[in-house]
């Protein structure tokens, strides 16, 4: 049997087909200003049995494509951890509009989660945003901030004000690689007292695409003074877990 999750997110969209717990087909695209056809190209061609959603455009899948089924983030992401990480009892999510911290029993059910979804602070969004605002690409982001030896204060976390107190910074002369590492140190905090909510036991895994930051990964190590576990393709963990749990249902309905 071939099930399939596709996880929309505000900036890409995941697409993960099981058969049995191996995956055999993955896909990515941006979201865009039409997620439902981007949904829909990414399921070209494929063939599956059950497909469940996930991420913030679930809601419209379920309506827009015909036998589709939705799960929250928390839920599809602790599948996907648990997974790829049978003794994760952390994990740290940050996507492009929202970070979540969840805490996971040792079955791999949920024990207690914090999420931010009501502003852009202490996500992708906010470090595109300041990226742009330092001239940086994303992608090369987190590599130019390690290069810096300290880290600049950035007194604010909302996405407004702290590009206006980047702009000032620029304009006194400060270092662009020392205002970009403050910038992750922030969003760091932010994560890791996030994290202290929930309690935080044993293996720890970071996914989402912020994970694929060098910089913030090193500054989370500091933080939590633990090694953190990182996924392949740290993007794909909650269309993963969609996946798992549609075969999960198919299985429980033979």
């Amino acid at each position: 049997m071939k099930c399939a999750g596709i996880d929309i997110g505000s900036r890409t969209i995941e697409l993960v087909i099981v058969e049995g717990d191996q995956i055999i087909e993955q896909r990515q695209t941006n979201t865009g200003y039409d997620p439902i056809k981007e949904s829909q190209h990414l399921l070209q061609d494929l063939s599956y049995d059950h497909i469940i959603a996930t991420g913030y455009g679930r809601k419209l899948f379920e309506i827009y494509v015909d036998n589709a089924q939705t799960v929250t983030e928390i839920k599809a992401y602790a599948r996907g951890v648990k997974q790829l990480f049978p003794d994760a009892r952390t994990i740290l999510d940050i996507g492009g509009q929202d970070s979540k911290a969840i805490s996971l029993l040792e079955n791999g059910k949920i024990k207690k989660f914090e999420m931010n979804d009501r502003c852009a602070a202490g996500t992708g969004k906010f470090l595109e945003v300041m990226a742009k605002a330092l001239g940086f690409s994303i992608d090369q982001f987190g590599e130019e901030a390690l290069k810096a030896s300290k880290d600049l204060k950035i007194n604010s976390m909302c996405t407004v004000f702290a590009e206006s107190e980047v702009t000032s910074l620029i304009a006194r002369g400060e270092n662009r690689l020392e205002i970009a590492r403050g910038l992750h140190a922030s969003v760091a905090k932010r994560a890791v007292s996030m994290l202290k909510r929930i309690s935080i036991n044993r293996t720890i895994v970071f996914a989402g695409g912020v994970a694929r930051n060098i910089c913030m990964c090193h500054m989370l190590e500091e933080l939590l003074a633990q090694e953190i576990k990182i996924p392949n393709d740290p993007q794909i963990v909650g269309a993963l877990g969609a996946a798992l749990l549609a075969g999960e249902q198919g299985n429980s309905r033979r």
